[in-house]
């Protein structure tokens, strides 16, 4: 199956080129071209994108950052920048529908964009995941994880900000395995530490770290692994799961590889 399945996306210029006009573009984002762990997530989105034979383009060079953090952090300027400079490359090749991996990018591009005149309609991938496999194009039926315990982190983004809840819990409903639920879910759900650009700085001495506490909830489940669907969740949870030593006995999985590897792909 690997050698079937397309991980290079098309580039939307080239398309334009070529006179088509996809129906979707891949956000990729900044964490998702440049972690080296959350590359492997793109690649698997890809691959479903390809599996699916979805008309979709990503804008390779063109794609800058959202701009979210640097909103966050304080730096409205330097945001505003990022955002009227991809309104304008969007806008430029008719985009109308977008699909990320990201909720940060997924909040910014969705909530904020239309404020600078980039209104687009904007899916984060739990949803469109969950849409394919509510309209019958998506079906895992491997029991690659039949026997596996896994335990939903919410991504406060996706979740707080913009309550997706059910989307990606529909889509670990379609696969295979034992659901678990943290005490702390929903709503209510814990933050991984790493949203409002605290991914880039320390914590405040004499305070236990949230990841380390958010890892601490996950790890009493029982669970074999915990899901994600963001890449700074993935960060926070991989590196508590490492603190913990729990790395044999517990793993990390975005939403989109635990599809990809029940597919085979």
């Amino acid at each position: 199956m690997e050698n079937k399945i397309k991980i290079t996306p098309p580039v939307l210029a080239e398309e334009f080129a070529a006179g088509r006009k996809p129906e979707w573009l891949f956000w990729v984002g900044s964490a998702g071209a440049f972690d080296d762990r959350y590359k492997k997530v793109t690649r698997e989105f890809v691959k479903i994108l390809s599996f699916l034979k979805v008309d979709y383009a990503v804008l390779g060079v063109e794609e800058s950052d959202s701009g979210d953090v640097a909103r966050r952090a304080g730096n409205e300027m330097l945001f505003q920048m990022q955002a009227m400079t991809n309104i304008e490359i969007l806008n430029s090749y008719g985009v109308k529908k977008i699909v990320t991996c990201c909720p940060h990018d997924f909040n910014t591009l969705k909530n904020e964009y239309p404020d600078f005149g980039g209104n687009f309609e904007v899916w984060h991938h739990s949803q469109w995941l969950e849409m394919m496999i509510a309209n019958g194009r998506l079906t895992v039926n491997s029991s690659l994880f039949a026997d596996k315990k896994i335990v939903f982190h919410d991504p406060c983004y996706l979740g707080r900000a913009n309550k997706v809840y059910e989307s990606p819990r529909a889509v670990l409903g379609a696969i295979p395995s034992v659901k678990l639920e943290m005490k702390r879910n929903r709503s209510f759900g814990l933050c991984c530490g790493a949203g409002g650009g605290q991914m880039f700085k320390e914590a405040e001495k004499g305070n236990k770290e949230v990841f380390i506490e958010r890892t601490e909830e996950a790890i009493a489940t029982g669970a074999d692994i915990i899901a994600t669907a963001c890449p700074f969740c993935m960060v926070m949870m991989t590196d508590g799961i490492k603190y913990k030593n729990q790395e044999e006995r517990m793993k990390n999985y975005d939403i989109a590889e635990l599809v990809s590897l029940g597919l085979g792909l």
